[in-house]
């Protein structure tokens, strides 16, 4: 479970930037805000997991032998996608003050499409996709509503460090599962 905590922290990112974004300019009803950002995306990162890995087991007995390599180059292109996104100086989100049920559920979705993927690594790693997935989406909601939280402390915290850190742990998280899969008596 300790690889699925890193992974949601990978994970939980996009989450933070997003939050951190409209914790510079919510002025009212901030924590409020706050939960409806953690509870958009959380709910996110718990169900695309799930999606991920239900369609992934359906398919499995014809991709067991090289099931490890789709993993690792899952995780290996998450991780140059998400460092990618650090130098590529674009705007994260048009930030809009009003948190509408239709603005969440695009929130909700956009920072969760990377989880739907995962879930297929999930499957493959032969996890709980349970437990996991609430153990996902439980640490998106925490690393939400705390990238709310501090921008409002400190209102420039640069986000590239983040986003290069976690594509960093989806890359270790793909590298220790080829390597788990290879020299683990297989």
């Amino acid at each position: 479970m300790f690889s699925v905590f890193l992974l949601a922290l990978a994970l939980s990112a996009d989450a933070f930037a997003v939050a951190f974004s409209y914790g510079l300019v919510i002025k009212k009803n901030v924590f409020s805000s706050a939960l409806k950002l953690g509870a958009a995306t959380g709910i996110g990162q718990f169900v695309m997991p799930l999606v991920g890995w239900l369609a992934t087991s359906s398919v499995h007995r014809y991709i067991e032998a090289f099931d490890h390599w789709i993993a690792f180059t899952v995780f290996l292109l998450l991780g140059l996608n998400v460092i990618r996104g650090a130098f590529s100086g674009e705007e994260r989100e048009n930030v809009d003050s009003k948190l509408s049920l239709r603005l969440l559920f695009m929130l909700g979705t956009a920072t969760s499409i990377d989880a739907c993927v995962a879930g297929i690594s999930l499957y493959f790693m032969n996890v709980g996709i349970l437990l996991s997935a609430a153990l996902i989406g439980v640490v998106c909601f925490v690393c939400t509503v705390a990238g709310f939280y501090v921008s409002r402390v400190f209102r420039r915290l640069p986000t590239a460090f983040l986003q290069i850190s976690a594509g960093t742990l989806l890359i270790f998280l793909g590298i220790k599962t080829l390597y788990g899969h290879l020299y683990d008596g297989q």
